[in-house]
């Protein structure tokens, strides 16, 4: 159960604040133990610090001959060289879902706390790094964009908003939501993620379709983009049991288990997300993270990304 939830329904901020001390033993940087998920093909995905141009200047001997700019040499008729520094950081850009959708568990929480604390977990591994953290934190109908900056106070603003999108999540709530909600995130990402910067999408890819495709893969093109694919075991095998309620304090869900039309459409909803969101992972290169609300999400972060001693994030 999540420290400090109700019972795994909602999260609260002392206990996203509290997995601070449990971002520790994964990294996003490509040197991975050789059981790690961006082990292998997936390793130069993520890229780390890369470098960045800083001038151009006279070629002299022992310069590294793949680093002379032959346009230049060539109307100037003399050597240059391009000279890189080391990228102080790379932005982080959070993508997390709190939409309905997620408001759902059998386990030990909700999928929108198990999203809530790996957005937390993510944010503080960065923050430790030296890395700027931003976020796009969206529900049914609206999302809140919060500019990367390098600061334990820009990590507490994240929480903040990912808290107060998670408890107003209700079972009852008379909502519309729009069904175009994750395009218009994914429209916001690429217009903040330009280039070289980790996007963590984080949720449950739920109303994926042709377009959302399409703006992952142009994500992906110029960026580091990493999908954390939160599901609940019932998911993808919703048992006939009758009527199942769960409930904390005084929300209750309900789901009549013995409609076989209810728990078909649950398992060809589940198994079609899947296949698309693994298709798309494989097709570019991107390191796919299956996060199950039945286990600690900071024990299978470690699992999935294996532990490094470097410079995380």
């Amino acid at each position: 159960m999540a420290g400090g939830t109700d019972q795994g329904v909602h999260v609260d901020l002392p206990s996203l604040v509290h997995l601070r001390a449990h971002a520790t033993g994964f990294s996003f940087l490509p040197r991975q133990p050789v059981h790690s998920l961006l082990a292998g093909r997936h390793a130069s995905r993520l890229r780390g610090r890369g470098l960045s141009f800083e001038e151009l200047r006279r070629y002299v001997p022992g310069d590294d001959v793949r680093t002379i700019d032959w346009k230049v040499t060539a109307r100037t008729r003399k050597p240059h060289v391009r000279v890189f520094t080391e990228e102080r950081d790379r932005p982080v850009l959070l993508v997390v879902d709190q939409r309905r959708s997620m408001f759902f568990g059998s386990r030990r929480a909700m999928k929108s706390v198990a999203a809530a604390e790996l957005a937390a977990l993510a944010a503080w591994r960065a923050l430790a790094g030296g890395d700027r953290i931003g976020a796009l934190v969206f529900d049914d109908r609206d999302v809140v964009a919060i500019p990367a900056r390098r600061s334990q106070q820009q990590v507490l603003q994240i929480l903040h908003a990912i808290v107060q999108k998670n408890r107003a999540l209700r079972t009852d709530l008379s909502l519309h939501p729009d069904p175009a909600i994750l395009d218009r995130v994914l429209n916001a990402a690429l217009r903040i993620a330009k280039h070289d910067q980790l996007v963590c999408l984080i949720g449950d890819g739920a109303g994926t379709g042709p377009h959302t495709v399409e703006q992952v893969t142009r994500l992906s093109q110029h960026n580091d983009v990493l999908f954390a694919f939160v599901f609940d075991p019932l998911e993808a095998n919703l048992p006939e049991v009758g009527t199942l309620v769960m409930a904390a304090d005084e929300l209750q869900l309900e789901v009549d288990t013995s409609s076989r039309r209810l728990t078909r459409n649950f398992a060809d909803d589940f198994t079609e997300r899947l296949t698309t969101l693994r298709r798309l992972s494989r097709e570019r290169a991107m390191p796919f993270l299956p996060i199950s609300t039945e286990g600690d999400v900071a024990g299978q972060i470690r699992s999935l990304l294996g532990r490094h001693t470097g410079r995380a994030a």
